[in-house]
């Protein structure tokens, strides 16, 4: 069986598509994702993809209010997302501060972009349920939200909009690192659609390319040089991400405490309802014949 991976073509992935490129038994196939976890999560209800790497907040909260299309199977990224909150080349605001009661710009409902926007209201002390979003779908639609005046601001992966900046097409006015590890790896719970043995299988092999990624070794010049290739970022922005992030040691493990924590935040932040005691949980967002809680 032929697992179809959904994906967001970020330098996050490189690992990801390093292991495709060397897959000589075509075990998976990918399916790019381009407006993010939101379109990801989406793409698992509509059966047109089977495993997901994506991002960790909208994963839980997703699950938590209802979601039955996908379990959580793996660990990836290990280290907080950096989110930079983005506006308009021309526009007024200058500062975080600048953007309470103000619609901001999103990719899709339920996506990163939306959940960081209500940590951010949270972190500045605003009425998390008064936020307003607009549904702008990929990052193209939300660079002309700002520019047109019809959002304030969105936020997206620091060095993925650096480029945008750079140009001159938008401007930061701040960043928001998650509170929490920042991609985990999800599937459809069905055996049909992800044989558990064939998404261990999956992670397993994908351990091996995320620790070589990971490695001082890779980090010196193989990294640099694979993401200048795929991504076109300048070498000092790539030595910079790297500084910023860590890979996990085994994908087919997840701590428990990061859900715990990831959903303490979420509820402080109004993404998902308080839950009646003894509270979440956390074994009810896994596939337990794939991943092991730690």
């Amino acid at each position: 069986m032929v697992l179809r991976v959904g994906y967001v073509r970020e330098h996050f992935c490189s690992p990801l598509l390093q292991y495709s490129e060397n897959d000589e038994g075509k075990t998976f196939t990918l399916v790019e994702c381009p407006s993010g976890t939101g379109q990801i999560i989406r793409r698992l209800a509509d059966d047109e993809i089977d495993v997901a790497i994506a991002l960790t907040d909208p994963l839980i909260a997703g699950i938590v209010k209802g979601s039955k299309d996908y379990k959580l199977v793996g660990s990836y990224v290990t280290t907080p997302l950096n989110w930079a909150v983005i506006t308009g080349t021309h526009s007024k605001y200058q500062a975080i501060g600048d953007l309470k009661g103000t619609t901001l710009g999103i990719s899709r409902p339920g996506s990163g972009s939306q959940t960081m926007a209500s940590v951010m209201a949270l972190q500045q002390g605003w009425p998390t349920g008064s936020v307003d979003f607009k549904v702008n779908d990929d990052i193209h639609g939300l660079v002309k939200s700002v520019n047109d005046g019809s959002t304030s601001a969105f936020m997206w992966e620091w060095f993925t909009t650096k480029p945008w900046a750079d140009r001159g097409d938008v401007r930061f006015i701040g960043s928001v690192p998650t509170p929490w590890p920042s991609w985990l790896i999800a599937a459809h719970p069905s055996p049909d659609r992800a044989p558990p043995v064939a998404v261990r299988t999956f992670l397993a092999n994908l351990t091996t390319y995320v620790r070589a990624f990971d490695s001082d070794e890779k980090r010196a010049k193989a990294n640099v040089e694979f993401i200048r290739e795929k991504f076109g970022y300048p070498e000092s922005d790539i030595k910079a991400w790297q500084l910023t992030v860590r890979y996990t040691e085994d994908c087919t493990a997840i701590p428990g405490k990061v859900l715990v924590d990831t959903l303490n935040t979420l509820e402080g932040a109004g993404v998902v309802e308080k839950q009646p005691l003894p509270g979440f949980e956390v074994e009810r967002l896994i596939n337990p014949e794939v991943v092991r809680l730690v």
